[in-house]
C-alpha cells in the first residue's frame, strides 16, 4: 500500500449528501476478479452515457477538476453495501483522500486498508471549504497527514483529527496483511514451537 504523508492535488467539489457504494463502483462493475481497473467504474452511471461516452456535464469530466486528488462531499459519504471496490475505484481514479462531516461505518474501515484519507469536519467548516474549491477550481491544495492540516490555497490552514492508530498505519503504508508481517519473528518462532510440541497438526493430510 503507497504510504499517505503530504498530498498535493485540486480539490473536487461534491457537496451531496449520502453518496453511497454504489454510485462510488455500480454492481456491474462488481464482477471483476482482479483488484485493479477500478478507475473507469468510479461513478461511471454518471460519467458515461450508455453508449460510453463521457457525460460533459459531470464534475469528474469537467477540466479544472478531471485529475483532481482531494474530494470534498456531504454527509454519509460511503453509505450503503461493504464493498471495497468503491474504495479501489476512489484510488485508483485518484482520488486520496475525501473530506466529508460523516461516513458509512465500513467504508471508513475499508478506506484505511487502500490508502486513502477519510478526514471528518464539522458540516459548516466543509461547505466553507467546498466554497473555497468552487472560487478556485485550478489551484492545488496540500493535505499534511503528519501535521494533521489541510492548507487550501488561500486562508489558514484547517486542523483534523485522526485516530493515532490510522494515522501511522497510513504514514507507513501498512494494510492489514503488511500489519501482521511486522509480528513475523513471532510468528515464526510460534510455528516452530508448535511443530516441537503437535506435530500431528504439521502432517499432510493427503499423500
Amino acid at each position: 500500500m503507497k504510504p499517505f504523508t503530504v498530498l498535493a492535488g485540486r480539490a473536487i467539489p461534491m457537496a451531496e449528501d449520502n453518496i453511497d457504494t454504489d454510485q462510488l463502483c455500480p454492481k456491474q462493475h462488481l464482477l471483476r476478479l482482479e483488484k485493479t481497473g477500478f478507475d473507469r467504474a468510479l461513478f461511471s452511471d454518471k460519467r458515461f452515457d450508455a453508449n460510453g461516452v463521457e457525460r460533459p456535464d459531470f464534475i469528474l469530466n469537467r477540466p479544472p477538476w478531471r485529475h483532481g486528488s482531494i474530494l470534498i462531499a456531504g454527509d454519509n459519504f460511503g453509505c450503503g453495501s461493504s464493498r471495497e471496490h468503491a474504495v479501489w475505484a476512489l484510488v485508483q481514479w485518484g482520488i486520496r483522500c475525501v473530506i466529508a462531516p460523516s461516513f458509512g461505518d465500513i467504508f471508513l474501515q475499508n478506506s484505511i486498508n487502500s490508502g486513502l484519507l477519510a478526514i471528518r469536519l464539522p458540516k459548516e467548516k466543509v461547505n466553507s471549504l467546498v466554497g473555497d474549491a468552487l472560487s478556485e477550481p485550478g489551484a492545488n491544495w496540500t493535505i499534511d497527514l503528519s501535521a494533521q492540516a489541510i492548507l487550501p490555497p488561500r486562508g489558514e490552514s484547517v486542523a483534523f483529527e485522526i485516530d493515532s492508530t490510522r494515522k501511522e498505519r497510513l504514514l507507513l503504508g501498512l494494510d492489514e496483511i503488511a500489519l501482521t508481517l511486522r509480528h513475523q519473528p513471532d510468528i515464526d518462532a510460534f510455528e516452530v514451537r508448535q511443530r516441537r510440541e503437535a506435530p500431528w497438526l504439521w502432517r499432510a493430510t493427503r499423500p
